[in-house]
């Protein structure tokens, strides 16, 4: 069943929310967003004015962007005419539970009704739900910022449906976003445990003194970063290996890492320990505010892309 989306409900504007929003809106899309937050208004035009040269940057029209974007006073508008739901509530199970209910109890049958949950598979919150209304829900796990970051992690649930897995599917790349489906429900799903796993050691590295935060940062940005923004662990390491592709990596520079005894450490859980790597992170970045640190991480981002579609191209 081919679905035509042509109205999106955002439920949640934060900074996943508000970047979908424009994201969406840039793609033609009329979007009703709904939030709380008593400067809902005021957010969705300043995160619209922000985020319009990003879009452009990608080749969208943005002419109009703002005329496509409605503000909704409640749940219940947002969704009431909407072909597709993205919700970006509170990361708690209790919280996306009740949501959901409402959700498949307003939104339109044909609607999906999808999470940007960063951690938590839909079956742990469409428990109650109707099989007719599970099989519509699923995860739609972005990376920050969404209208930057292509990959969108699409987690179906136990009672989701084909239909809807494909539906979410399309959706995600019509709005140009690169989305990997994940056929088994796992806590973070793959990018997260991914992230968590380095980050984990990168905290260790730093409480051992091997490393400041910056430097770190440095180490990463001129080297895994930088191959891994191109062709990813596998791939790498299958390059890694020379003519004899990944065999030949495991089976001799795999078994001097061994010998090395190079491995993942344990970063301390202490209250003093944290407040150390705080304070060192804090030393390293603090001097800079929050907008100037995502501006100047979205421009090498919109960078990034803008190399890799160039190369792309050529190579076509």
């Amino acid at each position: 069943m081919t679905r035509t989306i042509r109205t999106a409900a955002v439920i949640g504007a934060g900074t996943i929310g508000l970047s979908w929003t424009a994201l969406f809106a840039a793609h033609g899309l009329t979007v009703r967003v709904s939030d709380p937050r008593e400067d809902l208004a005021e957010a969705v035009t300043e995160a619209l004015a922000q985020y319009a040269p990003h879009l452009a940057a990608r080749g969208l029209d943005v002419t109009g962007l703002a005329d496509r974007v409605h503000i909704a006073a409640d749940v219940t508008e947002a969704v009431r005419d909407a072909d597709v739901v993205q919700e970006n509530g509170p990361e708690r199970a209790a919280f996306k539970k009740d949501l959901f209910a409402m959700l498949a109890r307003e939104a339109p049958a044909h609607a999906l009704l999808l999470s940007s949950s960063s951690a938590i598979p839909s079956t742990a919150f469409t428990g109650k739900l109707s099989d007719e209304d599970a099989a519509r829900v699923l995860i739609g796990h972005p990376f920050n910022p969404p209208h930057l970051v292509p990959l969108v992690e699409v987690v179906p649930g136990e009672r989701t449906g084909e239909d809807a897995v494909r539906g979410a599917v399309d959706f995600y790349a019509s709005v140009g976003r690169t989305p990997v489906v994940e056929r088994q429900e796992i806590a973070g799903f793959v990018g997260n445990r991914l992230q968590n796993a380095l980050s984990r050691e990168a905290v260790y590295l730093v409480e051992q003194g091997v490393v400041t935060p910056e430097d770190l940062d440095t180490v990463m940005t001129n080297s895994l970063g930088l191959r891994w923004a191109t062709v990813g662990p596998f791939l790498g390491s299958h390059l890694g290996g020379g003519p004899g592709g990944y065999r030949h990596l495991v089976e001799h520079i795999g078994k001097s890492m061994q010998q090395t005894g190079a491995g993942p450490g344990t970063p301390s859980q202490n209250d003093e320990q944290q407040e150390r790597l705080i304070q060192a992170v804090e030393k390293a970045y603090g001097s800079s505010t929050y907008s100037e640190l995502t501006e100047t991480r979205d421009r090498r981002q919109l960078a990034v892309l803008s190399a890799l579609d160039s190369a792309d191209k050529e190579e076509n």
